[in-house]
Protein backbone atom coordinates (compact mmCIF):
# COMPACT_ATOMS: atom_id res chain seq x y z
CA UNK A 1 0.00 0.00 0.00
CA UNK A 2 1.37 3.42 -0.93
CA UNK A 3 2.44 5.76 1.81
CA UNK A 4 0.82 9.12 2.15
CA UNK A 5 2.82 12.27 1.66
CA UNK A 6 3.70 14.51 4.58
CA UNK A 7 1.08 16.94 5.84
CA UNK A 8 -1.96 15.01 4.72
CA UNK A 9 -5.43 16.31 5.48
CA UNK A 10 -7.64 13.73 7.22
CA UNK A 11 -11.13 13.81 8.67
CA UNK A 12 -11.76 12.84 12.31
CA UNK A 13 -15.45 13.24 13.00
CA UNK A 14 -16.08 16.94 12.41
CA UNK A 15 -12.37 17.76 12.65
CA UNK A 16 -9.97 18.01 9.69
CA UNK A 17 -6.36 17.50 10.72
CA UNK A 18 -2.95 17.67 9.08
CA UNK A 19 -0.46 14.97 10.00
CA UNK A 20 3.28 15.40 9.66
CA UNK A 21 4.33 11.75 9.50
CA UNK A 22 4.36 9.26 6.69
CA UNK A 23 1.72 6.64 7.20
CA UNK A 24 -0.43 4.20 5.29
CA UNK A 25 -4.12 4.77 4.73
CA UNK A 26 -4.84 1.60 6.71
CA UNK A 27 -2.88 2.88 9.72
CA UNK A 28 -4.70 6.19 9.64
CA UNK A 29 -8.04 4.38 9.73
CA UNK A 30 -6.86 2.36 12.74
CA UNK A 31 -5.63 5.49 14.53
CA UNK A 32 -8.90 7.31 13.97
CA UNK A 33 -10.78 4.29 15.29
CA UNK A 34 -8.52 4.06 18.34
CA UNK A 35 -9.13 7.68 19.24
CA UNK A 36 -12.89 7.32 18.82
CA UNK A 37 -12.96 4.21 20.99
CA UNK A 38 -10.86 5.86 23.68
CA UNK A 39 -13.21 8.84 23.79
CA UNK A 40 -16.25 6.54 23.83
CA UNK A 41 -14.78 4.59 26.74
CA UNK A 42 -14.12 7.76 28.74
CA UNK A 43 -17.66 9.03 28.04
CA UNK A 44 -19.36 5.74 28.91
CA UNK A 45 -17.39 5.20 32.11
CA UNK A 46 -17.83 8.80 33.25
CA UNK A 47 -21.60 8.57 32.81
CA UNK A 48 -21.76 5.21 34.59
CA UNK A 49 -19.73 6.52 37.54
CA UNK A 50 -21.98 9.58 37.76
CA UNK A 51 -25.11 7.40 37.63
CA UNK A 52 -23.70 5.10 40.33
CA UNK A 53 -22.92 8.04 42.61
CA UNK A 54 -26.35 9.59 41.93
CA UNK A 55 -28.05 6.25 42.71
CA UNK A 56 -26.23 5.81 46.02
CA UNK A 57 -26.85 9.40 47.10
CA UNK A 58 -30.52 9.36 46.13
CA UNK A 59 -31.18 5.92 47.58
CA UNK A 60 -29.77 6.92 50.95
CA UNK A 61 -31.59 10.25 51.39
CA UNK A 62 -33.91 8.23 53.62
CA UNK A 63 -33.39 4.84 55.23
CA UNK A 64 -33.19 2.37 52.27
CA UNK A 65 -34.20 -0.46 54.61
CA UNK A 66 -37.60 1.19 55.05
CA UNK A 67 -38.37 3.27 51.96
CA UNK A 68 -38.30 2.44 48.26
CA UNK A 69 -36.97 4.91 45.71
CA UNK A 70 -40.52 5.93 44.76
CA UNK A 71 -41.49 6.52 48.41
CA UNK A 72 -38.37 8.62 48.92
CA UNK A 73 -39.52 10.70 45.96
CA UNK A 74 -43.26 10.88 46.59
CA UNK A 75 -43.49 10.97 50.38
CA UNK A 76 -40.58 13.28 51.17
CA UNK A 77 -40.92 16.05 48.57
CA UNK A 78 -38.19 14.59 46.36
CA UNK A 79 -40.46 13.85 43.39
CA UNK A 80 -38.58 15.99 40.86
CA UNK A 81 -35.27 14.54 42.02
CA UNK A 82 -36.70 11.03 41.62
CA UNK A 83 -37.75 11.76 38.04
CA UNK A 84 -34.35 13.28 37.22
CA UNK A 85 -32.60 10.25 38.74
CA UNK A 86 -34.75 7.83 36.70
CA UNK A 87 -34.16 9.74 33.45
CA UNK A 88 -30.40 10.11 33.97
CA UNK A 89 -29.84 6.55 35.15
CA UNK A 90 -32.09 5.01 32.51
CA UNK A 91 -30.54 6.97 29.65
CA UNK A 92 -27.03 6.24 30.96
CA UNK A 93 -27.72 2.50 31.04
CA UNK A 94 -29.24 2.71 27.56
CA UNK A 95 -26.30 4.68 26.14
CA UNK A 96 -23.74 2.36 27.76
CA UNK A 97 -25.42 -0.84 26.60
CA UNK A 98 -25.85 0.42 23.03
CA UNK A 99 -22.20 1.54 23.00
CA UNK A 100 -21.17 -1.99 24.00
CA UNK A 101 -23.47 -3.46 21.33
CA UNK A 102 -21.76 -1.34 18.68
CA UNK A 103 -18.29 -2.02 20.02
CA UNK A 104 -18.86 -5.79 19.82
CA UNK A 105 -20.77 -5.47 16.52
CA UNK A 106 -23.80 -7.07 18.11
CA UNK A 107 -26.46 -7.04 15.40
CA UNK A 108 -29.61 -8.34 17.14
CA UNK A 109 -32.05 -5.51 16.38
CA UNK A 110 -34.51 -6.61 19.05
CA UNK A 111 -31.90 -5.96 21.74
CA UNK A 112 -31.68 -2.29 20.71
CA UNK A 113 -35.47 -1.96 20.83
CA UNK A 114 -35.65 -3.70 24.20
CA UNK A 115 -33.12 -1.43 25.92
CA UNK A 116 -34.86 1.70 24.60
CA UNK A 117 -38.22 0.29 25.75
CA UNK A 118 -36.74 -0.47 29.18
CA UNK A 119 -35.61 3.14 29.56
CA UNK A 120 -39.08 4.35 28.64
CA UNK A 121 -40.73 2.19 31.29
CA UNK A 122 -38.26 3.33 33.97
CA UNK A 123 -39.08 6.97 33.22
CA UNK A 124 -42.82 6.23 33.15
CA UNK A 125 -42.59 4.49 36.52
CA UNK A 126 -40.97 7.60 38.01
CA UNK A 127 -43.64 9.90 36.58
CA UNK A 128 -46.47 8.00 38.29
CA UNK A 129 -47.35 9.47 41.73
CA UNK A 130 -47.09 6.15 43.58
CA UNK A 131 -49.01 7.01 46.77
CA UNK A 132 -51.16 3.96 47.49
CA UNK A 133 -53.58 5.72 49.84
CA UNK A 134 -54.24 8.63 47.48
CA UNK A 135 -53.57 7.25 43.99
CA UNK A 136 -54.10 3.46 43.95
CA UNK A 137 -54.30 3.36 40.13
CA UNK A 138 -51.01 5.20 39.66
CA UNK A 139 -49.39 3.03 42.30
CA UNK A 140 -50.26 -0.07 40.28
CA UNK A 141 -49.14 1.69 37.10
CA UNK A 142 -45.79 2.40 38.77
CA UNK A 143 -45.39 -1.24 39.87
CA UNK A 144 -46.25 -2.60 36.41
CA UNK A 145 -43.96 -0.09 34.64
CA UNK A 146 -41.09 -0.94 37.01
CA UNK A 147 -41.62 -4.65 36.37
CA UNK A 148 -41.63 -4.11 32.60
CA UNK A 149 -38.41 -2.10 32.92
CA UNK A 150 -36.68 -5.07 34.55
CA UNK A 151 -38.16 -7.46 31.97
CA UNK A 152 -37.01 -5.50 28.93
CA UNK A 153 -33.62 -4.73 30.47
CA UNK A 154 -33.10 -8.46 30.95
CA UNK A 155 -34.33 -9.27 27.42
CA UNK A 156 -31.81 -6.78 26.07
CA UNK A 157 -28.74 -7.64 28.15
CA UNK A 158 -29.06 -11.41 28.72
CA UNK A 159 -28.63 -12.49 25.05
CA UNK A 160 -25.74 -10.03 24.72
CA UNK A 161 -24.01 -11.61 27.72
CA UNK A 162 -24.32 -15.02 26.04
CA UNK A 163 -22.86 -13.52 22.86
CA UNK A 164 -19.93 -11.93 24.73
CA UNK A 165 -19.26 -15.20 26.57
CA UNK A 166 -18.96 -17.02 23.25
CA UNK A 167 -16.77 -14.35 21.69
CA UNK A 168 -14.62 -13.93 24.84
CA UNK A 169 -14.44 -17.30 26.65
CA UNK A 170 -12.19 -15.82 29.34
CA UNK A 171 -15.09 -13.58 30.44
CA UNK A 172 -17.56 -16.47 30.72
CA UNK A 173 -16.95 -17.15 34.43
CA UNK A 174 -16.88 -13.45 35.32
CA UNK A 175 -20.22 -12.87 33.59
CA UNK A 176 -21.76 -15.83 35.42
CA UNK A 177 -20.49 -14.51 38.76
CA UNK A 178 -21.88 -11.04 38.07
CA UNK A 179 -25.23 -12.52 37.02
CA UNK A 180 -25.42 -14.30 40.38
CA UNK A 181 -24.42 -11.11 42.23
CA UNK A 182 -27.04 -8.97 40.47
CA UNK A 183 -29.97 -11.38 40.49
CA UNK A 184 -29.04 -13.40 43.56
CA UNK A 185 -28.47 -10.28 45.65
CA UNK A 186 -31.69 -8.65 44.47
CA UNK A 187 -33.76 -11.76 45.19
CA UNK A 188 -32.07 -12.15 48.59
CA UNK A 189 -33.00 -8.62 49.70
CA UNK A 190 -36.51 -8.96 48.28
CA UNK A 191 -37.15 -12.21 50.18
CA UNK A 192 -35.51 -10.93 53.37
CA UNK A 193 -37.01 -7.44 53.61
CA UNK A 194 -39.60 -7.18 50.86
CA UNK A 195 -39.82 -4.32 48.37
CA UNK A 196 -37.62 -1.73 50.08
CA UNK A 197 -34.94 0.67 48.91
CA UNK A 198 -32.01 -1.65 49.54
CA UNK A 199 -33.45 -4.05 46.94
CA UNK A 200 -33.44 -1.27 44.33
CA UNK A 201 -30.11 0.10 45.51
CA UNK A 202 -28.50 -3.31 45.12
CA UNK A 203 -30.14 -3.93 41.75
CA UNK A 204 -29.24 -0.63 40.10
CA UNK A 205 -25.86 -0.38 41.83
CA UNK A 206 -24.72 -3.85 40.80
CA UNK A 207 -25.90 -3.36 37.20
CA UNK A 208 -24.00 -0.07 36.94
CA UNK A 209 -20.82 -1.56 38.44
CA UNK A 210 -21.07 -4.54 36.08
CA UNK A 211 -21.46 -2.23 33.08
CA UNK A 212 -18.43 -0.29 34.31
CA UNK A 213 -16.38 -3.48 34.44
CA UNK A 214 -17.63 -4.66 31.06
CA UNK A 215 -16.96 -1.26 29.44
CA UNK A 216 -13.43 -1.11 30.82
CA UNK A 217 -12.66 -4.68 29.74
CA UNK A 218 -14.20 -4.70 26.27
CA UNK A 219 -12.98 -1.24 25.24
CA UNK A 220 -9.48 -2.02 26.54
CA UNK A 221 -9.45 -5.32 24.66
CA UNK A 222 -10.51 -3.67 21.41
CA UNK A 223 -7.89 -0.93 21.79
CA UNK A 224 -5.14 -3.50 22.40
CA UNK A 225 -6.19 -5.64 19.42
CA UNK A 226 -6.21 -2.61 17.11
CA UNK A 227 -2.90 -1.37 18.50
CA UNK A 228 -1.17 -4.71 17.88
CA UNK A 229 -1.94 -4.29 14.18
CA UNK A 230 -0.52 -0.78 14.26
CA UNK A 231 2.54 -1.33 16.47
CA UNK A 232 3.96 -4.60 15.18
CA UNK A 233 7.56 -3.53 15.70
CA UNK A 234 7.04 -1.78 19.04
CA UNK A 235 8.78 -3.37 22.04
CA UNK A 236 6.60 -1.71 24.69
CA UNK A 237 2.98 -1.89 23.52
CA UNK A 238 1.66 0.29 26.36
CA UNK A 239 4.06 3.13 25.54
CA UNK A 240 3.26 2.76 21.86
CA UNK A 241 -0.49 3.01 22.47
CA UNK A 242 -0.07 6.05 24.71
CA UNK A 243 2.15 7.77 22.13
CA UNK A 244 -0.61 7.39 19.53
CA UNK A 245 -3.15 9.11 21.76
CA UNK A 246 -0.71 11.82 22.90
CA UNK A 247 0.30 12.70 19.33
CA UNK A 248 -3.27 12.82 18.08
CA UNK A 249 -4.47 14.85 21.04
CA UNK A 250 -1.69 17.34 20.27
CA UNK A 251 -2.92 17.58 16.69
CA UNK A 252 -6.45 18.26 17.91
CA UNK A 253 -5.18 20.86 20.38
CA UNK A 254 -3.19 22.68 17.70
CA UNK A 255 -6.18 22.64 15.39
CA UNK A 256 -8.40 24.12 18.12
CA UNK A 257 -5.87 26.89 18.85
CA UNK A 258 -5.66 27.81 15.17
CA UNK A 259 -9.45 28.08 15.02
CA UNK A 260 -9.49 30.43 18.02
CA UNK A 261 -6.81 32.68 16.49
CA UNK A 262 -8.63 32.86 13.18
Amino acid sequence: MDKLKKKNEINLGNERLSINIEDTEENLIIKRQLLRERRARITVMSLLLAALLFTVLYGTIQDPFQYTFSKIGNRFDNRILFIIWAMFTGLTIQFSVISLFRLERYSLKKAYKYIITATGFLILSSLAPALEETYPFWTWFHIIAAGLFMLFLTLSIAPFMIYVSKENPRLRLVIKVWTVIIWGGSVFWMLLLGNVGIFELWGFGSVLVFLLYLSLTLFEERIVVQSIKLLKGEQDLNLGIESIFVNWEKLLSKKAKKKKKS
